[in-house]
């Protein structure tokens, strides 16, 4: 499943600034079980602007997560977490229907 949201940075504060909070913060998120890597992708057009994608084994493992949220974590994200406007935009399965270029594997 993919945890989406976007991040729109405030005044003052960078994009580099907000990426090392998330390298950091997901350093630790990745040694959760199901945790299956974060992404970061900027906006065309819209620089200070990221969407952030999570990907889990399923939604019960990402929900354990927030339970058990390490307080390393916690303190790196809220810090953070001031500096920025986070809108959630969902939770995803797997894509049912995908297609592919023939060579992509």
């Amino acid at each position: 499943m993919k945890f989406i949201f976007e991040v729109r940075m405030k005044p003052g504060y960078t994009v580099d600034e907000y990426a090392d909070a998330w390298i950091q913060a997901s350093e630790v998120i990745q040694q959760t079980p199901g945790a299956l890597g974060t992404r970061l992708h900027r906006k065309i057009g819209e620089p200070d602007v990221l969407l952030a994608i999570a990907s889990w084994e399923s939604k019960a493992a990402r929900d354990a997560k927030d339970d058990n949220r390490d307080e390393l974590v916690r303190s790196i994200l809220e810090r953070h977490a001031r500096n920025c406007e986070i809108t959630v935009i969902g939770e995803f399965e797997e894509p049912e229907w995908e297609v592919m270029p023939p060579d992509v594997v």
